[in-house]
């Protein structure tokens, strides 16, 4: 099925600057399977070695996050846009 991710900046010279790019994907997990057959190394950027996605990056499908729907195994439709954001620290306290 085809769905569109959206790349984050920080992540951008992985995918030759490609801010959107298109994925073969039932799931959530299937996404990060296909990033990593069509840009090596990005998995890594995602996921923890145990396999768990970084507590600091939020993927959303449809602008929801999917830790309130079925977390990697959350199941995608074609034309769904699915996003990763890096959670940013810093400021003033």
């Amino acid at each position: 099925m085809a769905v569109v991710v959206r790349i984050p900046t920080p992540f951008r010279a992985m995918t030759k600057g490609a801010a959107e790019v298109p994925v073969e994907a039932n799931t959530i997990g299937d996404v990060i399977v296909d990033l990593e057959r069509q840009f090596p190394g990005l998995r890594d950027r995602i996921l923890e070695e145990s396999g768990e996605i970084r507590r600091f990056i939020n993927i959303y499908v449809n602008q929801v996050d999917i830790r309130f729907l079925d977390g990697e195994q959350t199941s995608l439709k074609s034309g769904d846009e699915v996003a990763i954001v890096p959670a940013i620290a810093g400021g003033s306290s």
